[in-house]
């Protein structure tokens, strides 16, 4: 079975449970949460040196880390993965477009606001330009959007499991002004939809 590290209130962590939960594949959870510490212990530094979740331990010992690259291993051969080379190039676009524009601007602010150990950065200086690049990035979102349900055409696939996990609680967690983007609202609303969704809360049975 496999066994998944992962911190339960991470974004990060949570596009990994969300298609394991999807592809209904059993692991084992690992609770690795903020602030516990498990991260820098001797025995997940000996499996992962850069102390980092997601961490993925497959049956056979190997260990693969940073969430996209585990989404895109999981997905090989699912409905989440295109096999046209053009459409999965497309799927690795945005999901490159969530690590670099994506994920420092929306997920790093909602931190900052969401964290008791960053209130000394929750200054204008530090916030809004997060805010007003956190804003171009879901503007990007917007356009695409507008012209397709789903981020890379007609279909779910790894594209948007791996935007959804932050996009999902922007306006909570990061005052993200969620109003200006409305084809954004209506993905969210459909991804949430889709048969085998989960909220980030969720964890699998103990097993």
């Amino acid at each position: 079975m496999l066994t998944l590290w992962s911190m339960p209130s991470s974004g990060n962590s949570y596009k990994v449970r969300l298609l394991l939960a999807h592809l209904n594949v059993p692991f084992k959870h690992r609770d690795a949460e903020y602030g516990t510490g498990v991260t820098q212990s001797a025995a997940f530094l000996a499996l992962n040196p850069a102390g980092k979740v997601p961490l993925l331990e497959l049956e056979d010992g190997r260990t693969l880390r940073e969430s996209n690259a585990i989404l895109l291993y999981l997905a090989r051969g699912t409905r989440f993965l295109p096999d046209d080379a053009y459409e999965q190039a497309l799927v690795h676009q945005w999901m490159f477009f969530e690590q670099y524009n994506h994920e420092p601007t929306i997920a790093v602010r909602a931190g900052i606001l969401t964290y008791d150990d960053r209130a000394h950065r929750r200054t204008p200086e530090e916030l809004d330009p997060l805010l007003e690049k956190g804003h171009a990035a879901l503007a990007l979102m917007e356009q695409q959007l507008a012209q397709t349900p789903f981020m890379t055409g007609e279909t779910l696939t790894v594209a948007d499991i791996c935007l959804y996990a932050y996009t999902h609680s922007a306006g909570d967690k990061g005052g993200f002004e969620m109003d200006r983007f409305p084809a954004v609202n209506r993905w969210l609303a459909r991804v949430a939809s889709e048969p085998g969704h989960v909220p980030l809360e969720w964890l699998p049975d103990a097993n």
